[in-house]
């Protein structure tokens, strides 16, 4: 927040040199809020007072404001889709965790819903959503390319593209393929190095929690 006011104060001073000095010069509100998208319930103090010792001695001199809570289990896709903003539907997309969350929102949310929403959304708006769905579509590990694909047609307007783009995206596939490709490139380097079978066979089991048979036969293939 104090960041925040430090940048307004900058912002102000380029248009009029002295205006933060000046009696009547006054700082923006800020609202805070937490966004938490955790599967269980928040347990962290939302003011900023019950994070500082003595405060309830001495809370008359210590800064202090109270953070909005946003639990996004709290919220159904029948409510976000009834609101019909940008905003619920970076909530409704940060709710993926699987490609089977995909295909049954794709089921709920039609290409005009999605095209209605964002056909007046300013442009700065835009680049921020389509910012924030990057992030949540690399939490899924979709591919760059894919990732580049969904965020271009966002940029364009063509949200309703959104989901035509990913049927049939398998993230749970896409994942097991990287931890393959991982194991595969830990043995070829180790081979290189020349460590020892055992060895090899020990980190295996440790650092990508395989059993001692499937070590072995990950192992084995690599050696074809």
């Amino acid at each position: 927040m104090v960041y925040i006011w430090e940048d307004y104060e900058k912002e102000q001073e380029k248009k009029q040199t002295g205006i933060s000095k000046t009696k009547g010069f006054k700082y923006p509100p800020i609202l805070p809020i937490i966004y938490y998208n955790g599967v269980k319930n928040w347990t962290v103090a939302t003011s900023l007072s019950e994070r500082i010792y003595l405060s309830d001695v001495l809370g008359e001199y210590i800064p202090d404001f109270k953070c909005i809570m946003v639990q996004l289990k709290d919220y159904s896709r029948e409510e976000l889709l009834n609101k019909k903003d940008e905003l619920s539907i970076l909530l409704m997309i940060n709710k993926l965790y699987e490609a089977a969350d995909f295909a049954s929102m794709e089921d709920d949310i039609t290409r005009e819903y999605l095209d209605e929403v964002i056909e007046k959304t300013p442009e700065y708006l835009l680049d921020t959503m389509s910012h924030i769905i990057e992030i949540l579509l690399s939490k899924l590990n979709v591919p760059e390319q894919e990732v580049r694909t969904f965020v271009d047609r966002i940029k364009e307007r063509h949200m309703g593209d959104f989901f035509a783009h990913f049927k049939g995206y398998d993230v749970q596939a896409v994942r097991r393929e990287v931890r393959e490709e991982g194991i595969e490139k830990f043995i070829k380097g180790t081979k290189h190095l020349s460590v020892t079978r055992e060895k090899t066979k020990e980190t295996l089991m440790q650092e990508y929690e395989l059993e001692e048979g499937v070590a072995e036969k990950k192992m084995l293939k690599s050696a074809r």
